[in-house]
């Protein structure tokens, strides 16, 4: 079989080139046609979504998972046109390729279409009050993909991370290694989710082509805060040698640390759906982040 993924490139598809190569012919896109490893791939460029109905018609996929997005959420609100032409029209053109074609459509929504005022864990039926540009453009892009047909799969996560890309695991790991104290957000809680456990999923979800249809939420269990996930983080590095010894990570609030966008203040995602779909539990979020340290760990010994 032959899966269509879009989005290579990112810490989500880099993982999705591996979870999904056992389930068959992975056709990789990037908007370059180039891979990070500087290998040739597809064109799939989500800033002329009239081009990637052809392209799916062309390649002519078993299903089409599209991990490609505009995510720089602060620079949105500046770019609200680009913003909504990659996460509103380009799934939207997807979705109905797809849907003329019979086959799954697979796409990654966010936890910024809520507003973070609730108190316990989202569910999906919930009603959805985005902040800001980025968050307005996912939800449009879910109503567009949902507009297509009843043929799709929209998977909201939250906080990713991995160990390779431009994330949080890795700003504090760069800034851990140079200062001996750092200054993080702890009134803002969600739930830290790694690329390779989204990815993991996702093959999960497809593998004997019963994919459920709908949205469901998708991240590792538990919550914290930004604070928590960074003193996480840079606690488990120091103890693997990734970083020299963990500076003093100090509580700040959001005031202390304004940005473009306003952020959910809570914003974890209520994962049952999906469990009771796969037959099994999400990981707690300190279990996936010394899944992730120990591979860095371990690359850097090899």
């Amino acid at each position: 079989m032959t899966i269509l993924l879009l989005g290579a490139n990112g810490q989500v598809g880099h993982e999705l080139r591996r979870s999904l190569a056992p389930l068959g012919n992975i056709v990789a896109t990037t908007r370059s046609g180039e891979l990070p490893d500087g290998g040739r791939c597809e064109i799939a460029d989500f800033d002329r979504p009239d081009t990637l109905a052809e392209l799916v018609k062309r390649i002519a996929p078993v299903a089409v998972v599209n991990a490609a997005a505009y995510t720089a959420v602060d620079k949105a609100e500046d770019d609200e046109a680009a913003a909504f032409r990659a996460n509103a029209e380009a799934p939207g053109i997807l979705a109905q390729a797809c849907a003329e074609r019979g086959i799954p459509f697979v796409h990654y929504s966010t936890d910024y279409v809520f507003d973070g005022q609730g108190t316990h864990p989202y569910r999906e039926d919930q009603a959805t009050r985005p902040l800001g540009v980025y968050g307005a453009s996912k939800l449009a892009g879910e109503e567009a993909v949902r507009q297509a047909g009843d043929g799709h799969l929209i998977l909201r996560t939250a906080w990713v991370y991995g160990g390779r890309g431009h994330n949080f695991l890795r700003t504090m790991l760069r800034l851990g290694a140079e200062r001996d104290e750092l200054r993080v957000v702890a009134d803002q809680r969600g739930t830290p989710t790694p690329a390779y456990l989204i990815a993991d999923v996702t093959a999960a979800l497809l593998k004997d082509g019963t994919a459920p249809r709908g949205t469901y939420h998708l991240t590792a269990g538990g919550e914290t805060s930004w604070h928590g996930f960074a003193t996480a983080i840079l606690d488990g590095a120091a103890e693997r040698g990734l970083v020299s010894r963990a500076p003093h990570v100090v509580p700040i609030t959001t005031a202390d640390f304004p940005t473009r966008a306003r952020r959910p203040a809570y914003s974890r995602l209520d994962v049952a759906k999906l469990e009771g779909a796969l037959g099994f539990s999400m990981p707690d979020w300190r279990e996936s982040l010394s899944t992730v340290l120990d591979g860095l760990a371990g690359s850097r010994a090899s």
